[in-house]
């Protein structure tokens, strides 16, 4: 079911209204990270293990991507399709949007906002997702990152099943919660961005009702789904993979500067400025 995946929903209708006045003409997507806007980084990666079919939600704000993807051919990124969200009516909606696109096969989800750097060339992320969905017959697979406790209310937060322990290639999700409270948070292990299902989730976003901010929340369509019996699998990032997130001026300098660092041609000489830097003051 999961061996041959080519389709990819990503999101791109965020109003990146905390990058302003940065993001006043330019969707956060489209912003660069090293050599290539962030956009890019993330099609790169789903290119890498064969998808070659991306499902880009857009809305008005974002033609700007439009714009950069017509002349698909000379990005090598196979091929693109454009789905319009009318409404900012939450990720879930978003998804929702892109039924028709994806149809009847498994695909992936990745947030065109955030980036998964991998720094060796072992098996990547997605691929590790696919292959586990298909070793243990699950239904979707969510991959997460271990985040410091005080900072869990700013994600969908794992309850995971028992027997899993630290250092296992994945565990069974009990449940997810949406930016639980600190103090009642059931883990540390966040959603970080990259989502693979059956299109059997389609069903289940129909049905979800506005939850959280009034949205129709994609972790809300996986619980009724898990309800009735789906196998959700979570995947934690493996020790040389790192999520960067373009959604504040923080994570965004954080970003920028370790893929400025590890530019092939001018990394080096970087680092040696900031040494420099860092020893006169």
């Amino acid at each position: 079911m999961f061996a041959i995946v080519k389709k990819c929903v990503i999101p791109v209708a965020g109003l990146g209204t905390r990058l302003l006045p940065l993001t006043r003409s330019i969707p956060k997507e489209l912003l660069p990270l090293g050599r290539l806007p962030v956009l890019q980084h993330v099609v790169d990666e789903l290119q890498q293990i064969g998808v070659d079919r991306q499902v880009l939600v857009t809305c008005e704000r974002t033609r700007a991507i439009s714009e950069y993807f017509a002349d698909a051919d000379s990005l090598n990124v196979g091929q693109v399709q454009f789905v319009e969200q009318s409404e900012q009516k939450g990720l879930g909606h978003a998804v929702l949007c892109a039924c028709e696109a994806i149809g009847n096969e498994s695909f992936f989800i990745a947030l065109g906002d955030a980036v998964i750097k991998q720094n060796t060339v072992n098996e990547t992320l997605c691929e590790r997702m696919r292959r586990l969905c298909d070793a243990n017959e699950a239904d979707a697979a969510i991959a997460f990152h271990r985040v410091p406790a005080d900072k869990v209310n700013r994600y969908g937060v794992a309850e995971v099943a028992a027997g899993f322990t630290e250092g296992d290639e994945f565990f069974t999700l009990k449940s997810v919660v949406e930016k639980p409270a600190v103090e009642s948070a059931p883990s540390r292990y966040a959603i970080a961005a990259r989502y693979l299902c059956k299109p059997d989730l389609f069903h289940y976003l129909s049905q979800t009702q506005p939850g959280q901010g009034g949205e129709i929340q994609l972790t809300d369509a996986l619980q009724l789904w898990m309800k009735d019996g789906a196998t959700v699998l979570g995947v934690p990032l493996a020790a040389d993979e790192k999520r960067f997130d373009i959604g504040n001026f923080e994570s965004y300098y954080t970003a920028a500067m370790e893929y400025a660092l590890s530019d092939h041609e001018f990394g080096s000489a970087l680092t040696s400025q900031l040494i420099a830097r860092s020893g006169s003051t």
